[in-house]
C-alpha cells in the first residue's frame, strides 16, 4: 500500500493519503477557478478512510451545480486550499494535487467542466474530456 504525504504552504496542516487514488481530475469549473485563483484545479480523489489530517482546516460552504454541498477546506493561516468534500461524492476525499510533497507520480485521468475551460487553454492530450461533471 502506498502512502503519500502533503500539506499546506505554511506547514500547519499536514495529511497522509494511503492507497491508490480513484482518479486524478483536471477541473475547469468556475468555482475551482475562483478557489484556486487560476484556470483549473488538479485534484486527487481517494476514499475518505484513506486520508488522515493533522492540524486545523477551515471550511467554506459552497454548492455545486447539482445543489449539493461542497466543503472547500483550507489552512486558516496561509490560505492554501487542501481538501474538498463533495456531498455528491460520499465517502470520497478530494485532495488538491499541488499540496502533495512529491507530485512526480501524478497523472491526470480526466478533464471535467470543459465547457468552462479558458478558451486559450489546450486540452490535455490523451484525457477524456467531459463538458460538465464527472460521469456517473
Amino acid at each position: 500500500m502506498s502512502a503519500y504525504k502533503g500539506g499546506c504552504l505554511c506547514g500547519k496542516v499536514r495529511y497522509e493519503m494511503t492507497g491508490e487514488p480513484v482518479a486524478t481530475v483536471v477541473c475547469h469549473c468556475t468555482h475551482c477557478q475562483k478557489s484556486t485563483g487560476t484556470s483549473f484545479s488538479l485534484a486527487v480523489l481517494v476514499p475518505a478512510d484513506g486520508v488522515t489530517v493533522e492540524g486545523t482546516l477551515k471550511a467554506f460552504h459552497d454548492r455545486g451545480e447539482s445543489g449539493h454541498e461542497i466543503l472547500r477546506e483550507f489552512c486558516p493561516e496561509c490560505g492554501s486550499p487542501v481538501i474538498t468534500l463533495a456531498a455528491s461524492l460520499p465517502g470520497m476525499t478530494i485532495i488538491k494535487a499541488g499540496t502533495f510533497d512529491d507530485t512526480s507520480w501524478l497523472s491526470p485521468s480526466i478533464e471535467i467542466y470543459c465547457e468552462s475551460a479558458e478558451s486559450w487553454l489546450p486540452r490535455f492530450p490523451g484525457l477524456a474530456a467531459v463538458p460538465r461533471a464527472l460521469p456517473g
